[in-house]
């Protein structure tokens, strides 16, 4: 099995930034969010399982999530989110588990927001690097990037790690509070990093 990063940080932080410079060096990245998405497009394969428990409400005409909708909803009502979770986080599981043994570079990232909330992925990555900034900085690009609410954002905070618990327990950490090339030249760093660990242990 190839060496894995488990990349994480908090909403606004930067971890898709981050994701893409590593690809740009050649790194094979799997995205929890991505695989989400997947699943939830039209003829996804939690579809069927939302309409059940949810209801028409939450599904567009396509046949996609509404996701505006189901967001509003989870992070309003802690019971809403846990079902909601309850059907997608084995599916994603599953999928990831399915594409590590296909990373062909020399280690492989994967994306996961709620990598040390849930735990599902511990036992599946060798190194923890979270994406951090400071919080009023998580706030103001949630809000630039999604036109959520100040409260809406906080909200979503709410349900993540603190700060201070992510950096507790990371491995690496990668600061993106400044612009692209400060991240660029981090991203770098561990990238050299990474694949000297993963020489080391092959």
């Amino acid at each position: 099995m190839p060496l894995m990063i488990g990349l994480t940080g908090g909403v606004g932080c930067g971890k898709t930034s981050a994701a893409v410079i590593f690809e740009a060096l050649g790194i094979d990245i799997i995205d929890t969010d991505q695989i989400a998405h997947e699943l939830t497009r039209p003829a996804g394969k939690a579809i069927s399982m939302i309409r059940n428990l949810f209801g028409d409400n939450f599904i567009r005409e396509d046949g996609s999530l509404d996701r505006a909708a189901m967001r509003a909803l989870v992070f309003s009502d802690k019971h809403a989110r846990q079902k909601l979770e309850s059907i997608l986080h084995p599916l994603i599981l599953q999928e990831v588990k399915r594409r590590i043994p296909l990373i062909r570079s020399e280690y492989g990232i994967l994306v996961v927001p709620l990598l040390l909330e849930t735990g599902n992925y511990l036992e599946r990555i060798d190194r923890i690097l979270v994406i951090d900034c400071p919080e009023s900085m998580q706030v103001a690009r949630t809000i630039a990037r999604s036109k959520l609410s100040e409260a809406g954002v906080h909200a979503i905070m709410a349900a993540q790690c603190s700060r201070s618990e992510r950096l507790a327990k990371a491995d690496d950490v990668i600061v993106n509070e400044l612009d692209r090339q400060h991240l660029q030249q981090q991203a770098q760093a561990l990238h050299e990093k990474y694949l000297s660990i993963a020489r080391c242990g092959s």
